[in-house]
């Protein structure tokens, strides 16, 4: 039986990332590891680099037509991104 202050675990985790300010780089770390579900294995395993620096997610593809490609629905990707992460993380993708 929970008692009235009790909390579950996702609550005192939620609440521990608001109070040391670290719910945007828990975001963000989320969408690099998400990449490769979002993609696909052809995507990701031409990959090379991929990071985020203020809100942009900056992305190393070896592949120049899948570079293309993905260029064309740059803006799906990044919607795509931010409703797996619950919140806007990510504002634009740039292609190294």
């Amino acid at each position: 039986m929970r008692k009235p202050n009790d909390i579950t675990l996702k609550e005192a985790i939620q609440k521990m990332l608001s109070v040391y300010r670290l719910r945007g780089k828990f975001d963000e770390t989320g969408v690099v590891a998400f990449w490769p579900e979002l993609m696909g294995t052809a995507v990701a395993n031409r990959t090379t680099q991929l990071y985020v620096n203020q809100r942009k997610l900056f992305v190393r593809i070896e592949s120049s037509v899948i570079k293309n490609e993905l260029l064309m629905v740059k803006s799906g990707i990044i919607q795509k991104l931010n409703e797996h992460a619950g919140a806007e993380v990510i504002t634009e993708i740039v292609f190294l």
